[in-house]
Parts: C-alpha cells; sequence; structure tokens
C-alpha cells in the first residue's frame, strides 16, 4: 500500500512539472521572440510629423521584466511618456521602468517623427 502512495504522489508531481514547463513556467519557455512590438500610424500629425502609436506585448505566460529595446534615443518631436520607454543611454530604452511585462496587459506609446523606428528586444528576463 505505501508503495501505491508513492508511486501516486510521484505521478501526480511529474504531471504538476509538466503543466507548469507547458505554461511557460520554466525560464527557458521564454524568449526574447515571446516580446512583440508593433506599431502603426494613428493619422495625427504633430509638428509636421506623422505620429506612431507602438504598442510591446509579452506572448509568454510568464512575465518578463528588464525589458530593453533598441531605440537610438527614440527621435520624436513630442513628449513621450518615460514611464512606458525611458532611453538609458543613446542607444537603448527600458521599457516600463523594468516593471514586469504580463500576458494580456501590454504597454504602449506614442511618438511623432519623419518615419517610423525599429524598436527590436534585446534583453527581457523571466520571472516565473
Amino acid at each position: 500500500m505505501a508503495y501505491m502512495a508513492k508511486a501516486l504522489i510521484v505521478l501526480i508531481l511529474a504531471v504538476l512539472l509538466r503543466f507548469h514547463v507547458e505554461a511557460g513556467g520554466a525560464h527557458g519557455g521564454c524568449r526574447l521572440s515571446d516580446i512583440l512590438v508593433s506599431q502603426e500610424a494613428t493619422g495625427k500629425i504633430v509638428e509636421g510629423q506623422r505620429e506612431y502609436r507602438v504598442t510591446i506585448e509579452n506572448k509568454c505566460a510568464c512575465p518578463q521584466a528588464d525589458v530593453k529595446v533598441r531605440c537610438n534615443g527614440v527621435g520624436t518631436v513630442e513628449d513621450i511618456d518615460t514611464s512606458k520607454i525611458r532611453p538609458v543611454d543613446r542607444e537603448f530604452c527600458i521599457i516600463s521602468n523594468g516593471k514586469p511585462l504580463t500576458k494580456g496587459l501590454p504597454v504602449i506609446f506614442t511618438y511623432a517623427f519623419q518615419t517610423p523606428q525599429s524598436f527590436p528586444v534585446v534583453n527581457a528576463t523571466p520571472r516565473c
């Protein structure tokens, strides 16, 4: 009887571990590619420049903190919300002051510039 109880406990633990990993619970479950950056023109013109809306979202089940993008200083003719994107040097910006990005809760900001900028993700730390 004790053998059956031990076997059942091991089986339950194995199933729980599998669900944890499948849900992105293991640190290896999240990748930089799980942070998606998209942008679109808003149709608004600011000081003669087109305005763009950028959406940064986490598709991993685990929150990801310390998200950084290459931004080259974020060229813009309008003020940006530095609680959402903030330059840390001439090349990189931190998203949401380094706070975790949670699946389903994107960070959205706007900027106005003559051409759309690229914001490739260069860092993200899973928090499972």
